[in-house]
């Protein structure tokens, strides 16, 4: 009986590694699946790695989904062409690297999120994603501000006001969209998952205990 479960835990343990890296291999995809919005001197990328961050955080949960994306990001430091505009070491200097940090801390404290919500509704799925929406701008637009201001000395400098209207809300609706189709998609798929599973067993075995429990004993 040992065996077997040690087993069990082997083969999901391998199933759960094939997801990290499917989520990383659609992440890279949503790089190139893009829109360049223009905005005064600023081009700003709008690209589906979010949705698929939000993804898998809500569905691998914040350790595992946290994992794919930092696997991401080693692929892109050093060297591949994963983000959206290429990849290196050399991406840490550039403003908008924020929003690829972004990118993790959405995963993992959308996963957090739907871990505390235990409710399996749309509406859980979707306060997850809408919370890995702010997290994701408040990294990105803290580390464009400073790197902006402080980091890049060549003379350019950009307020507040300018930051939220370029950076934010340029795509805040459009990446709310992406976290809709994200809780939707989530919801949808969470049954397929291993974990789910996994609960869904547990459960299955939980009441079968209990129905054995309150079965009344032959006299």
């Amino acid at each position: 009986m040992t065996e077997q479960a040690i087993a069990t835990k082997k083969k999901m343990t391998s199933v759960e590694l094939a997801m990290c890296g499917l989520f990383v291999a659609l992440v890279v995809i949503g790089a190139y699946i893009k829109i360049m919005i223009p905005i005064g001197p600023f081009a700003v990328t709008f690209s589906l790695q979010f949705l698929f961050s939000l993804m898998a955080g809500l569905l691998m949960g914040p350790k595992k989904g946290g994992i794919a994306l930092a696997v991401y990001l080693i692929l892109g430091l050093i060297g591949l062409p994963v983000f959206a505009h290429g990849g290196g070491l050399g991406y840490i200097l550039r403003p908008t690297f924020g929003f690829l940090i972004g990118f993790l801390g959405a995963a993992i404290l959308s996963g957090l999120v739907k871990k505390k919500l235990t409710k399996n509704t749309f509406m859980a799925y979707l306060i997850a994603a809408f919370c890995g929406e702010l997290i994701y701008y408040l990294f990105g637009l803290i580390y464009y501000y400073i790197f902006f201001n402080y980091v890049i000395t060549d003379g350019g400098v950009i307020g507040v006001n300018e930051l939220l209207v370029v950076w934010c809300f340029s795509t805040f609706v459009p990446d709310f969209c992406l976290a809709v189709l994200a809780a939707f998609l989530s919801k949808r798929l969470a049954p397929f998952m291993p974990q789910s599973m996994r609960q869904v067993n547990r459960k299955i075995t939980d009441q079968s205990a209990n129905a054995v429990d309150e079965e009344p004993e032959n006299e």
